[in-house]
This record gives C-alpha cells, structure tokens and sequence, in this order.
C-alpha cells in the first residue's frame, strides 16, 4: 500500500495509531515550544520545521519507534551522554515507542538545529554582501 502525501503535520498525526500519535504530540509539542517562530510543513512526507526556508528538523513515526533528523555533528557532540541511550545512524536519532519521550533532550536539540542554521543564514548573508 504506497503511501499517502500528507498536506500538514496533523494530517501526519492523524493517519498514526493512537498510542503512536499521542508520543508523536509530545514530540511536536517539544520541537514547536523549543523553536516557535519554525514554520510547520511536510517535507520528505515528514512533520518538519523550517527558520529562514531552511529545515531545522524532521521527525517521522516508523514500526517501533519514532526517528528526528539531522544528526549533526554538533548535536552528536553537544548530546553525547544524553543520546548514549539510543540508536544513533546515519544522521538519524531513533527512539523507541517503548520509552518515555525526552522533551527535554528533544527540545534541546531542536534549539541546537536553530542556532545552526541561524549561523549558516548569517554566513551565507555576508557572503553575499561580498558579493
């Protein structure tokens, strides 16, 4: 059955099981209190949040857990301990359905996605002052 494109992040949420869609609210809440000038959107068929058109963070419900991505270098870094708990691949953060949500490393993160792109936009803008 292929998928269906979703056109918002409630779409997202609503076509999930219950259980799932209630850890997935959390994961939302988390990103949008962490974040709340992102704008929401579907990228990539996933919940995304966007700061200057640029993506700060994804998040997407899979079988038995739920994943964020990008996991970047700094966020790899900064999160060392706290992510020492979960399955960390390829750039992707997977957290079991299992377990209790960590709004506060999720949160964490999110800020941590912002201020990364947020520094990108200002090297990329003087960039073009040179110009």
């Amino acid at each position: 059955m292929p998928n269906p494109d979703f056109k918002s992040v409630s779409e997202y949420l609503v076509s999930q099981p219950e259980a799932v869609r209630r850890t997935l609210r959390l994961v939302r809440s988390a990103i949008r209190e962490a974040v709340p000038r992102a704008e929401e959107v579907i990228a990539y068929n996933m919940p995304t949040y966007k700061l200057h058109r640029e993506p700060v963070i994804y998040f997407a419900a899979w079988k038995h857990h739920y994943s964020l991505y990008p996991a970047t270098d700094p966020v790899l870094t900064t999160f060392k301990n706290e992510l020492a708990a979960y399955q960390v691949k390829h750039r992707t953060i997977r957290f079991p359905f299992s377990q209790p949500v960590p709004v506060k490393l999720i949160a964490g993160i999110a800020k941590l996605r912002a201020k990364e792109v947020a520094q990108r936009e200002k090297v990329n803008a003087a960039t073009a002052k040179k110009r």
